[in-house]
């Protein structure tokens, strides 16, 4: 009989791998915690401008705008809509929402 077949290890070896596979799930989704914790308004909007995505920024006195993202500098960001561009401030943002 082979010893690496012994049915205590099979059984064993496919717990481990069980648990591993748990554990490296649990590793990822705190890594993606982290990252949502620690990006900024800025690296959400690069994000949103990564994947074309409209949407709704609120500022500081309560106006809101929607548009796709055209561009994102240093201290704004280019909202595009219906052939308009507005550039908000990213200082005067206090949400960011993708639209629906």
């Amino acid at each position: 009989m082979d010893p690496l077949r012994h049915p205590d290890l099979i059984d064993i070896s496919r717990r481990l791998r069980l648990q591993l596979s748990q554990v490296l799930e649990a590793e990822q989704e705190a890594a993606a915690i982290t990252l949502r914790r620690r990006s900024t308004i800025r690296d959400r909007l690069l994000d949103a401008e990564d994947r074309a995505e409209v949407i709704w920024v609120t500022s500081t006195d309560g106006a809101g705008r929607t548009g796709e993202v055209g561009a994102v500098g240093l201290d704004h960001v280019v909202l595009n809509m219906d052939g308009t561009s507005a550039y908000v401030a990213i200082s005067h943002i206090v949400a960011v929402e993708v639209a629906t």
